[in-house]
């Protein structure tokens, strides 16, 4: 008798020990809305992508660069001999417009007062942000930006909209190089 009970003891005591299980949910999410945000993203990404590639095509009297970055540029004014352009923390004063792809200002230069940028040190929308690394004090670059190189689905809450591709023409005025430990 006294075996059946030490059996059940230890039988018992190895069962105690067991962890627990995880249990498996009652409903699976299939990500079904980020495939959905995903393709509604990508549509919406060809669409303006084709948009200013059109208006590229147009313009012949400016030399358009695409950026590794899915923005396109051109130069109004460059500088060609070798300066500097800015590193992280450098401070870069720079003034800038702002129009949609038809034409119509959003914001000008004059509402812009000029502004003195910490480099990715601060908030400053992507586009205008990876802009400002490929500038030389002196240059002026119009920039085509998509809508997620701009403001995005949320806009500025101010005067720029839900998705909206900007145009910006922007003038680096200084570059103030700081120490970088």
């Amino acid at each position: 008798m006294n075996k059946y009970i030490l059996i059940g003891l230890l039988a018992s005591c190895a069962m105690a020990c067991k962890s627990p299980e995880a249990r498996k949910p009652v409903t699976v999410n299939k990500g079904s809305f980020i495939n959905l945000s995903v393709e509604r993203n990508i549509k919406l990404n060809q669409k303006e992508r084709e948009f200013i590639e059109g208006i590229i095509q147009k313009d012949t009297s400016n030399t358009y660069i695409a950026s590794e970055s899915g923005f396109w540029y051109y130069y109004n004014t460059k500088v060609a001999q070798d300066t500097i352009t800015p590193n992280f923390g450098d401070i870069v004063n720079f003034d800038y417009s702002v129009t949609d792809l038809s034409g119509n200002q959003i914001y000008s230069e004059e509402e812009i007062v000029p502004m003195d940028y910490a480099m990715d040190k601060e908030e400053l929308f992507t586009g205008l942000r990876e802009g400002l690394k490929l500038m030389k004090p002196g240059e002026t670059v119009t920039f085509f930006f998509p809508s997620q190189k701009a403001y995005g689905y949320y806009g500025d809450s101010n005067r720029i909209g839900t998705n909206t591709p900007l145009i910006c023409k922007v003038t680096v005025n200084t570059i103030t190089q700081t120490q970088n430990d």
